[in-house]
């Protein structure tokens, strides 16, 4: 089915599905459906509905413990993010309360994270560690990866960030942290099978570039997908960087040059942009849309959900936030969050609606798909198919 009777959006009217197992199987006009067995297929009538494939949120951070409401009160009050870093703040309070945490506490506040992007629409989720940050700390959020995927309606894509901030353990030394990395952590990881990608927090408040390069050397070598916190709040070449290897996605990118893009252009690493952190921190430096567009980058959307730069769990807000605050359109917000988002993740079985994907699918009670980036806060979503099972959310 070309995209002229599916449209950048999804279906159009008249059109219809078939799914066998989880698989789409066939698709097109509903006047043109093939003949099948009425009592052993089940049949919905979308009656008018949009249809667009199952939303993908494809950069979270939903597995921490603790509370940072009363950073966000200094930040009020003028204290600037660095400067909580600085102070043991940020994410070492959140670090504090996910080691203290059990599997079981973990599993259940994400869970609750997770309905509410469930009720969304969202079908795909990616979950980081990174606020563990020893060895036992980042395998244990792993893990709960592993049960949230086996237990949540809601596919969990699992990526290992253990390279996220500098633990007060490692104060001064991070390049002996680096060393626990790289020596110790990836090399279970990748032996347990508990990760789809490797991240790190390429910042001047994070790790350096040299740094970055020394994981991303080792991920690649243990046959690991790498990805990037870059760009954030400096320029300092992370975009490029996971480029070079092949990445996956380059995140953030407010301070994202021309040379960056580029390079991220020749390797197909997806650009992923958070307006949900770009409002919270009250940044002012906008990621190079234009820029992004001239030179044909894909660009994904994501909520960044995290306690302490976005504790925003809606996807669907952060459509409103791309299109009000970074200026795109309607379009490439919906694109943002099924076709992009699904090349940010290293998938290639979903987020499109056509033959052969994963029936991962949303039904909407709207007039014009361009509802989904324009209205927030209504419950406009009538179904949703995961794998082909409709699910109860």
């Amino acid at each position: 089915m070309d995209d002229q009777v599916t449209g950048a959006y999804g279906i159009i009217e008249n059109a219809a599905i078939m799914i066998k197992g989880d698989t789409i199987v066939w698709l097109g006009k509903g006047s043109e459906m093939p003949e099948f067995d009425v009592l052993a297929t089940p049949v919905t009538s979308a009656k008018g509905a949009w249809l667009t494939p199952g939303l993908i949120d494809c950069h979270t951070h939903i597995l921490f413990a603790g509370s940072r409401a009363e950073e966000f009160e200094k930040r009020l009050n003028g204290v600037s993010y660095q400067q909580i870093a600085e102070q043991g703040g940020g994410i070492a309070t959140t670090v504090k309360a996910t080691r203290l945490a059990s599997k079981e506490e973990l599993f259940v506040v994400a869970k609750q994270r997770l309905n509410a992007l469930l009720k969304e629409g969202v079908t795909t989720v990616e979950s980081k560690s990174g606020y563990g940050l020893d060895t036992e700390s980042e395998l244990k959020l792993l893990e709960v990866n592993q049960i949230l995927d086996d237990h949540h309606p809601i596919q969990i894509q699992s990526t290992f960030l253990g390279a996220h901030a500098l633990p007060p353990e490692y104060k001064g030394n991070s390049d002996g942290y680096i060393d626990l990395v790289c020596d110790e952590m990836l090399p279970l990881v990748a032996q347990r099978g508990l990760a789809d990608a490797v991240d790190v927090f390429c910042e001047n408040v994070g790790f350096s570039h040299a740094q970055t390069k020394r994981v991303f050397e080792r991920a690649t070598e243990l046959g690991l997908k790498v990805k990037c916190h870059a760009e954030q709040l400096s320029n300092q070449h992370g975009s490029e960087l996971v480029a070079e290897f092949g990445g996956l996605s380059a995140d953030h990118i407010e301070y994202l040059d021309e040379r960056g893009v580029i390079a991220m252009a020749k390797s197909g690493t997806v650009a992923v942009i958070l307006p949900g952190a770009f409002y919270f921190l009250r940044e002012t430096q906008h990621p190079p849309i234009e820029l992004l567009r001239k030179h044909q980058v894909p660009i994904a959307i994501a909520s960044d959900f995290n306690p302490g730069t976005a504790p925003l769990c809606s996807l669907r807000l952060m459509l409103n936030m791309a299109c009000t605050l970074f200026k795109m359109t309607p379009e490439e917000s919906l694109l943002g969050v099924t076709r992009h988002a699904a090349k940010a993740l290293g998938l290639s079985d979903r987020g499109v609606l056509k033959v052969g994907a994963k029936a991962d699918i949303a039904m909407w009670q709207i007039q014009h798909p361009a509802e989904l980036s324009y209205q927030f806060g209504v419950n406009d979503l009538l179904n949703l198919w995961i794998s082909g099972r409709l699910t109860q959310y």
